[in-house]
C-alpha cells in the first residue's frame, strides 16, 4: 500500500533536523523543467505561477540560485501548507518516520514523485501550470505515465489523499487490477456531499499522522472517525475493480 498526497506552495529550508536519504527518482525530468524555466523571462514566469510581483521575485531568485543536488531539505519537512502542519512530521517518532518513508509518496509538478526523505529545494510549479516542455503541451503530458509507474513498481494498492489536480496524474495511468482507494472528507448538506478545501487539507494531514501512529498496513485497517472534525465524515470508496473499502 502507498499513500499519495499533494505538495504545498509554501516551502521551507531545513538542512538540520533530518538528513536526506537520497535524490528524487525522476530527477532527470526535473532537470528538464529547470532548464525550461531558467530560459523564461520574469513576466513569463509570473504568468506561469499566477502570483504577485513579490512571490514571483522570490521564486525567480530561487531559480537563479537553485542547486538540485546540494543543500537539500527532506521533502517531508520542505512543505509548509495546512496539510503538513496538521501532519506534524517534526514530532514523529522514529517508527512513524520509517512508516511514512515506506508508505507515503508526495506528488509534485516539479519533481514528479517524492519519498519523504528525498532531498528537495524550494520551487514553485503546480501540476496544472500551463508549461510546455518539448513536445509536451503541459505537465500532465510531460510526466505521462512516469509518476504512476514509479509508485506501482512498489505496490498494487494506492490510498489517495491527494487533490484532484495531483491525483489525476496517477489515476489516468492505472492498470485495471490496481486498487485505488479514494478518501472523501465532507459534510452532507441537502443530501449532497460538500468538501471544504481547508478542512480537507487539515484532515488529510491528520490521517497521514494517524496511519503512521497506528502503523496501518492495509486500507481495511483504517479506522479514522475519531480524528474527523465535528460535522465531517470520511468515506473510503472505489478502485479499478469497483470495490469499496
Amino acid at each position: 500500500m502507498r499513500i499519495i498526497i499533494s505538495p504545498a506552495k509554501k516551502m521551507n529550508v531545513d538542512t538540520d533536523s533530518f538528513a536526506c536519504r537520497g535524490l528524487p527518482a525522476l530527477l532527470n525530468k526535473t532537470e528538464q523543467l529547470y532548464g525550461r524555466m531558467r530560459g523564461m523571462s520574469f513576466q513569463e514566469l509570473k504568468t506561469l505561477w499566477k502570483c504577485n510581483d513579490q512571490i514571483a521575485q522570490l521564486n525567480a531568485g530561487r531559480l537563479l540560485d537553485m542547486d538540485l543536488r546540494r543543500n537539500l531539505t527532506p521533502a517531508i519537512l520542505a512543505y509548509q501548507g495546512i496539510q503538513y502542519r496538521y501532519m506534524a512530521p517534526g514530532v514523529f517518532t522514529e517508527e512513524e518516520l520509517e512508516y511514512v518513508e515506506e508508505h507515503l509518496r508526495i506528488l509534485s509538478g516539479f519533481y514528479g514523485v517524492l519519498r519523504p526523505f528525498d532531498g528537495v529545494t524550494p520551487y514553485r510549479l503546480e501540476m496544472q501550470a500551463k508549461l510546455s516542455v518539448g513536445k509536451a503541451v503541459d505537465l500532465y503530458e510531460f510526466w505521462g505515465a512516469g509518476i504512476a509507474e514509479n509508485i506501482l513498481a512498489e505496490t498494487g494498492c494506492i490510498v489517495n489523499l491527494a487533490s484532484k489536480e495531483y491525483s489525476q496524474c496517477v489515476l489516468r495511468h492505472l492498470p485495471e487490477k490496481t486498487r485505488f482507494i479514494v478518501c472523501i472528507f465532507g459534510q452532507k448538506v441537502g443530501g449532497k456531499i460538500i468538501e471544504k478545501g481547508t478542512q480537507c487539507k487539515m484532515v488529510r494531514g491528520e490521517m497521514v499522522r494517524y496511519m503512521a501512529q497506528y502503523q496501518v498496513q492495509e486500507p481495511e485497517d483504517i479506522a479514522f472517525p475519531q480524528r474527523i472534525p465535528a460535522k465531517m465524515f470520511t468515506r473510503l470508496s472505489g478502485s479499478q475493480e469497483g470495490e469499496s473499502a
